[in-house]
């Protein structure tokens, strides 16, 4: 057990409720929670596997909030849900097999263009339009993303918001209902197997996970009532906030490439 000072603990309460309130809006909370517990002095394994509980929790009030208000279609997300169990599930089981070393190269990529596009491309509102995919076919998509969660991790719920907009035409803010859900399913399983290893700090994750629900149910009610006009610059600051965080790790190999280039 990690004996972290009181007024850290209450830096990482107060860094958990900021989480779970981006957390339930865009994503990407663990910007937020990762670098404080590391800056605790908590080793990286047992950072994301405790950012991993106490964000479970911030999901699930998040989706508990979503579908009080009658945003999630539990009918639709059936089959997603199932893909994205088997999908995260293989991933964390993958990833102690496969060098991730290409993810740091491929993930800035990829959340940079969905930054251009919810900045750029068309104005995401919150009126559905016509579906692209069945609800079987998305569900393969829901499984590569939860496949991508259990693997590494950083940005699913972008993808997911992404997808859901895209493929589904949902608007918006529904978008980002269904996009907890799945999130709160990928993030279980990624507990599941990080618990199974003994890397969880269980009570330093519980009482973040405090925050986190209070800061998701926060973050939930200001989706709703807001609704893209919040959310899409959110997703869009996320994103690009991801692309800093991974482009400032010394082993990216494209700041390597570009430190030899300029």
């Amino acid at each position: 057990m990690l004996d972290v000072a009181p007024e850290f603990l209450t830096l990482l309460f107060l860094a958990a409720v900021a989480a779970g309130f981006v957390d339930a809006i865009a994503g990407g909370g663990g910007l937020i929670t990762v670098p404080v517990l590391l800056a605790v002095g908590v080793n990286p394994i047992s950072a994301i596997a405790t950012n991993k509980i106490q964000g479970s929790f911030g999901t699930a009030a998040a989706t508990w909030t979503f579908w009080r208000k009658g945003r999630i279609d539990f009918a639709f997300l059936k089959l997603p849900l199932l893909f994205t169990v088997v999908g995260a599930t293989l991933g964390a089981l993958t990833v102690s097999f496969v060098d991730t070393t290409w993810l740091l190269v491929l993930l800035p990529l990829l959340l940079a263009g969905i930054a251009l596009y919810f900045l750029f491309g068309p104005k995401a509102s919150d009126e559905d339009v016509h579906a692209r995919l069945s609800p079987l076919a998305f569900g393969v998509v829901a499984g590569g993303i939860g496949f991508y969660d259990g693997f590494f991790g950083p940005g699913t719920g972008s993808f997911f918001a992404l997808a859901l907009v895209t493929l589904m035409g949902m608007g918006l803010t529904r978008a980002t209902a269904h996009t907890k859900a799945l999130n709160f399913t990928s993030n279980i399983v990624s507990v599941a197997v990080f618990a199974v290893g003994g890397h969880v700090l269980w009570m330093v994750g519980l009482m973040m996970a405090v925050g986190q629900v209070i800061g998701g149910w926060l973050g939930s009610h200001a989706a709703m009532r807001f609704g893209p006009r919040l959310i899409r610059p959110l997703l869009v600051l996320i994103c690009l906030g991801m692309v800093v965080k991974l482009m400032s790790d010394p082993t990216n190999p494209i700041r390597g490439w570009l430190e030899t280039k300029f």
